[in-house]
C-alpha cells in the first residue's frame, strides 16, 4: 500500500512515518515496477506499535532494540514503569507540600518558614537536583526566551531601516566564493525581520511538535532552534550590508561561527540537565 494509505490506517503524519523508516524501525519493500515503497499490513501494525511506545515517552533507541530482539518489551516497559513511578511520587510529595501550606492559612512570602514543612534542608535540596540543574542553564534558557527572539527581530527592522536608503537598488541573496549569483530589489531587507515573525509563529510550533525527544527537553529545543534561526536570519541581513560594502566576502564564515557558538551553548546546556536527571 502506498504511504498516503498508510497515514489514513494509522493517524500517524507522513513525516512521523518516514523518520520511523529513517530510523531502521520499519523497512518497506519497493515496488519493481515504479520504484515507490510498498507498505505491508505488518509495517502499519509495527507503526502503530511503535507511535504507541512513544507515547509512553519510550525512547526510539529502546523500541530499536526490542524490535531488533535485544531487549525484550517487558524489561523496557518495567523500566519505564520505575520511571513514571518516580515521577509521580515526586509530584505527589509536591502536591502534599502545597496542600500543606494551602491548610496553614492565608501566607505570604515573607512568613513562609521552609523549615516549618522540611525537617532537614540539605537531603531535601539533594532530592531535588534535578530543579537545581536546570536552574543553573538559565544562561540557555535566557537564549530560547520571547524577548531574546523579538531583541532579534527588532533589530532586524531596525538595521533595515537604517540601510535601506543608502542601499543600492538591487542587493545580493546568493554568493558563490564572494561574487554575487543572484541580486533583489532592495525592499528584500525586510523580509529578514518578516522571516522571524514567521519563525516565531508558525515554524517554533511545528519544530515543537515533531521534535520526538523526551519532554523534558522538547520546549527548550524548539525554543533554541526558533531563536538560532532567527539569529541565522540576522546575521545574514548583516552580511549582506556589509558585503555591498565590500567589508566581508564569504558568508560561510559568518555561518559557521554562529552555528558553533550556538549549538556548543546547546550542547553544555543538555549535557548540564542531563546530568543532573541522572545524579538525582
Amino acid at each position: 500500500m502506498t504511504i498516503k494509505e498508510v497515514e489514513k490506517q494509522t493517524g500517524l503524519t507522513r513525516s512521523n512515518i518516514r523518520f520511523y523508516e529513517k530510523e531502521k524501525l520499519i523497512e518497506p519493500s519497493r515496488n519493481d515496477k515504479n520504484g515507490y515503497r510498498d507498505y505491508s499490513e505488518k509495517d502499519v501494525e509495527n507503526l502503530k506499535k511503535i507511535a504507541y511506545l512513544r507515547t509512553l515517552e519510550i525512547s526510539i533507541d529502546d523500541i530499536r532494540n526490542i524490535i531488533s530482539g535485544k531487549v525484550p518489551l517487558e524489561e523496557i516497559i518495567k523500566k519505564q514503569t520505575t520511571a513514571i513511578q518516580t515521577q509521580i511520587q515526586g509530584l505527589n510529595k509536591a502536591k502534599t507540600m502545597c496542600e500543606r501550606i494551602l491548610a496553614s492559612g492565608n501566607i505570604s512570602f515573607d512568613e513562609l518558614q521552609v523549615e516549618k514543612y522540611v525537617a532537614d534542608l540539605e537531603p531535601y535540596w539533594s532530592d531535588h537536583k534535578p530543579v537545581f540543574k536546570l536552574d543553573s542553564v538559565s544562561f540557555l534558557y535566557v537564549w530560547g526566551s520571547l524577548i531574546t527572539w523579538a531583541i532579534i527581530t527588532l533589530l532586524c527592522l531596525i538595521i533595515g531601516i537604517l540601510s535601506y536608503a543608502k542601499l543600492p537598488s538591487e542587493i545580493p541573496v546568493q554568493w558563490d566564493n564572494g561574487i554575487v549569483t543572484s541580486v533583489v530589489n532592495k525592499k528584500f531587507i525586510f523580509v529578514y525581520p518578516f522571516a522571524c515573525i514567521c519563525i516565531r509563529i508558525l515554524l517554533r510550533p511545528i519544530i515543537y511538535v515533531k521534535l520526538l525527544v523526551n519532554y523534558i527537553y522538547r520546549e527548550l529545543i524548539a525554543e533554541y532552534l526558533s531563536n538560532y534561526l532567527c539569529f541565522i536570519a540576522l546575521s545574514v541581513e548583516v552580511f549582506s550590508i556589509m558585503f555591498i560594502y565590500r567589508l566581508i566576502k564569504s558568508v560561510v564564515a559568518v555561518l559557521l561561527v554562529d552555528t558553533v557558538v550556538l549549538i556548543g551553548i546547546l550542547i553544555v546546556g543538555i549535557t548540564k540537565v542531563n546530568s543532573g536527571f541522572h545524579k538525582s
